[in-house]
């Protein structure tokens, strides 16, 4: 038995699809009984252009996600192999652009609550797309870009070939194994992630990140801008002089990080990240807070998590490639493009 979740969204669908096509001027519209010859599809109609009839086929699933489409798309193929002079579509609460893709490649069309459909059979072409998710929660067990759930994916991007049990990733993430498994389990949904004999490893590596990348800025670290009337190598060596003699953990990122993995363009202003007292660190150093004209920016971390995978190179302490690329993505402009250049020369060569 279906809830009542279910019902209004079959509910919505159907009158979504309802006037699309009443908007067609050629077109008959007749919605039939659920059943089907010995099938019982959520939604059937019957149209006619005056030439020739179609059926309809309607399959509404409570969720949208590329893993819960693919069973729902089978299940329409079924019904067509049966029957000729059909043509299936998929309504759900939202359709993604990754499901909207596959979709089109299976040759089904789809409709959602948010506005977006596509709808193509004879010589009806409907197509609306973009319109956002009008039901977005940001709870922490379904987001996979919440502040604990992005140490999983970057422990995960930082291994894109390993395997991993949830206890691994839990462990090595400190996290819950309740959380490990949620993300999991998002991930999956999403097919950002497969499974394989209990273990779980990313199938889509660089969607994943660039999907992060659009859920995050460095702004959201604790940011300190300075001056010193030194250069920019000069107070990176200062920092990580200090950091050393202090056992203080840091790691240079943004232009400083990518002056040593992948050089791509002359930098003025230095970034690292620094796990300590800011006003020891400026004093230690004879920096001096500024509200422009910066040329060092120091930053608390909002998660621990962005020293995962920390490198010495050339005596430095740079974070990890994944974090480098979000930081510079949304330093938009020069990190940007130094961003892409990463991606190319160190990124994408693991995947």
């Amino acid at each position: 038995m279906k809830n009542s979740k279910n019902d209004n969204i079959k509910e919505y669908i159907r009158q979504t699809i309802t006037k699309i096509l009443a908007k067609v001027p050629f077109l008959r519209v007749e919605e039939k009984q659920t059943s089907f010859g010995n099938v019982q599809p959520d939604l059937v109609f019957l149209v006619n252009d005056g030439i020739r009839s179609k059926y309809i086929i309607v399959e509404v699933k409570s969720l949208g996600e590329p893993r819960y489409i693919r069973s729902a798309i089978q299940r329409l193929k079924e019904y067509l192999i049966q029957f000729q002079d059909t043509y299936g579509v998929l309504g759900a609460p939202y359709i993604s652009n990754d499901t909207a893709k596959i979709c089109k490649k299976s040759g089904v069309g789809y409709v959602d609550t948010a506005g977006n459909c596509l709808i193509n059979f004879n010589k009806i072409f409907v197509e609306r797309k973009n319109f956002p998710n009008p039901n977005i929660k940001k709870r922490i067990a379904r987001s996979i870009f919440s502040t604990k759930s992005t140490r999983i994916l970057r422990i995960m991007l930082c291994n894109p070939k390993r395997l991993w049990q949830v206890q691994e990733l839990a462990k090595e993430a400190n996290v819950s194994l309740g959380l490990a498994y949620k993300v999991k389990e998002r991930l999956l949904d999403l097919e950002y992630a497969a499974e394989k004999k209990k273990s779980v490893s990313l199938s889509r590596p660089q969607e994943l990140l660039n999907k992060w990348a659009e859920n995050y800025t460095f702004r959201k670290n604790e940011l300190y801008d300075c001056f010193s009337i030194k250069s920019v190598k000069e107070m990176e060596q200062d920092l990580s002089r200090y950091c050393r003699k202090k056992q203080i953990s840091y790691a240079l990122t943004l232009f400083s990080g990518a002056s040593l993995v992948a050089p791509f363009a002359r930098y003025t202003r230095s970034f690292a990240y620094i796990k300590d007292t800011i006003g020891d660190v400026k004093n230690a150093l004879e920096l001096k807070p500024v509200d422009s004209g910066a040329n060092f920016t120091l930053m608390i971390p909002y998660d621990d998590g962005v020293f995962f995978g920390t490198r010495k190179i050339k005596g430095f302490t740079v974070v990890s490639n994944v974090q480098l690329y979000l930081d510079l993505m949304s330093f938009k402009g020069r990190g940007e493009e130094s961003a892409q250049f990463l991606l190319e020369q160190k990124l994408k060569p693991q995947w």
